[in-house]
């Protein structure tokens, strides 16, 4: 018997394919990633959408700021890296399309809330009335505010603080809002499993590439891996569960 920890694809299959599509989640799927981790923005007329930054030009070459359009606008930009722009038919999708395509899947979501949503909590409001998410899924972000909107207004959803070299590791316990902490895997170290594991908080790592030793022994906090290769870190962990396997 196996037990894995579960595996995210970052902004979907990201490796494989282009980043926060529709298509790089099915590909992830297919390459057997247990999750997805898609980053949420939010459009001039309220609509949450699934698109890491917080202007076009890198997927799009326009110099606009995705508060400034509507979501129809949005709709007649092609994405994609910039030689192939033109022949794309790939568009940022909203976060209730991606929702409805996990829901067929089961697929768990961690949803990374973005700082367009920092100056307009009523989209986050409104988007998570009768939001219908897959079990296992979660909302993460780098902003303190945003998750603690979401506890407020969905008590039963699960959170993630995203940290930086900044976070106090030593306030989780007074953080009752945050159920687990997203870190790089530079922070893969006793102290930050001590400061979680104490608290009952469990941690995701992301940057993993598959090639990382402590794969074939994570500690009991680690409770999710993110990836951009997540057929890569599947293998290892096959891998790891095989030999385990054989020694038994």
């Amino acid at each position: 018997m196996t037990n894995r920890i579960p595996i995210f694809a970052h902004r979907g299959a990201s490796g494989y394919a282009l980043e926060n599509t529709l298509k790089a989640f099915e590909k992830a799927r297919k390459l057997g990633a247990d999750g997805i981790e898609l980053d949420v923005q939010c459009t001039k007329d309220n609509c949450l959408v699934v698109y890491h930054d917080l202007d076009l030009f890198r997927l799009t070459g326009l110099k606009k700021k995705i508060t400034e359009c509507t979501y129809e606008e949005l709709l007649s930009y092609p994405l994609g890296k910039h030689f192939f722009r033109k022949f794309s038919k790939e568009r940022i999708p909203t976060l209730q399309k991606v929702v409805e395509w996990a829901n067929l899947y089961s697929m768990p979501l961690n949803i990374e809330l973005k700082e367009s949503l920092l100056n307009n909590q009523k989209a986050i409001i409104d988007g998570l009335k009768g939001l219908a998410l897959p079990k296992g899924s979660h909302f993460s972000s780098f902003h303190d505010e945003l998750l603690k909107l979401v506890k407020m207004q969905r008590p039963d959803a699960q959170t993630a603080i995203i940290v930086t070299k900044k976070f106090n590791w030593q306030e989780l316990r007074q953080q009752s809002h945050i159920d687990a902490v997203h870190a790089h895997k530079k922070y893969y170290k006793p102290e930050y499993f001590k400061a979680c594991s104490s608290v009952g908080k469990g941690l995701r790592y992301y940057a993993i590439t598959g090639k990382e030793k402590f794969l074939a022994n994570p500690d009991t906090s680690v409770i999710g891996w993110i990836t951009d290769f997540p057929d890569t870190v599947a293998n290892a962990e096959k891998s790891k569960n095989n030999k385990t396997d054989v020694q038994l």
